[in-house]
Order: structure tokens, then sequence, then C-alpha cells
């Protein structure tokens, strides 16, 4: 409750709008990633839901004082070589009702690459979980959750359906926005 009211307060105060229902248990991807203010945004936007994100990050940056913030704020240390162990610590983890979302920056990084990161997908399709897709729309200063869907194996029409919603949002830094490209599909943009 505390949570909530602080991202609402916050929200308002610079001027963001929060948009979207309230998405299922599932995956949760945010995009255009192109800031550290993504990751804020994105927290003030679930605390303002009263939702739980488990982002996924690299185990490398949980060290010091970035640690015990990221740990506080819901992260998961991602141990990239075993990362299936983490993700059934999650699953197993996520028996509640409370809405709950595993949380992965699809682009990878917040500079431009050539494609996303297909994680998101294959944690999806092995699970049975959806996919929710969140976004932050700088111009319009809104943060929202975006459509809900499983997967259909058909991993070139998925995507088709992400490049549509992200046709039309743009990051806090456009120059550094990865198009919703999966290597998967046998091709780059760019």
């Amino acid at each position: 409750m505390l949570r909530r009211r602080f991202a609402r307060l916050v929200l308002r105060a610079v001027r963001w709008k929060v948009v979207g229902e309230v998405p299922e248990r599932g995956v949760l991807v945010g995009a255009p990633h192109t800031s550290n203010w993504d990751w804020v945004l994105t927290m003030l936007l679930a605390w303002s839901y009263g939702i739980t994100i488990r982002l996924l990050v690299k185990e490398e940056l949980f060290v010091g004082p970035l640690g015990w913030l990221l740990r506080r704020t819901g992260a998961v240390e991602l141990d990239r070589k075993n990362p299936g162990r983490t993700i059934k610590e999650l699953l197993a983890e996520s028996e509640s009702d409370d809405p709950w979302l595993i949380g992965l920056a699809a682009e990878g990084t917040r500079s431009r690459g050539t494609h996303w990161k297909s994680g998101f997908y294959r944690i999806a399709q092995q699970t049975g979980l959806s996919i929710t897709l969140a976004f932050i729309d700088a111009p319009s200063r809104t943060v929202g959750w975006g459509p809900t869907f499983h997967p259909t194996g058909d991993v070139v029409a998925d995507m088709d359906v992400v490049r549509a919603f992200y046709a039309d949002k743009t990051g806090i830094r456009p120059e550094n926005f990865t198009p919703p490209v999966l290597r998967e599909e046998g091709r780059t943009e760019g």
C-alpha cells in the first residue's frame, strides 16, 4: 500500500501518466529500453498497480549498494550459465494469487543492437506463461501495460504482434532503440 501511494505520488510529480489494465501472471517484456530511467519508470508503474516484478538481471550487477537496491526492488540474480534453475525457483515462488511477472529487458542493453534476446519468448513457451508487453513513450510521458498474449510457436507471427505494438512507442533516447527482431526469425533490422 505504501509503495502504491509513493509510486503514484512520484509519477504525478514528474508528470508521467500510467495506462493499461493489470496484466496476468506471466513474462513481462519492457521496451523501448534506452535509458536507466526505464527501470525506474517500470518499477513505479508496477508499484502503482500493486504488481511484483521479478526482474532478471545479470548476477555481475549485484555488488555493493547497487546489489542491495536491486534486491530490494525485486530483481533476481540470473546465473547465465544455468538460467533454468533461476526460472524454476521463480515459478515455485509464484504460486500465490498476487499479480506477479518475470521481467526481462528483451533488448538486452540500453544501446542500439541488431536484435532482441529471445529469453522472454522461450520462457513463455516452456512454462505456458503469457507474455505481457509494457512500454515507455517519452514524447507523451506515458508508461503502461500493453497487450498480453500466449506465444503460438510461430515466432514471426508472434513478433509481428510485438512489432506492431511498439511501432509508435519512443524511448527516452530513441537512437538507442533496438528493433524487435529475434535471431530465430532469420533476419535483422537496423
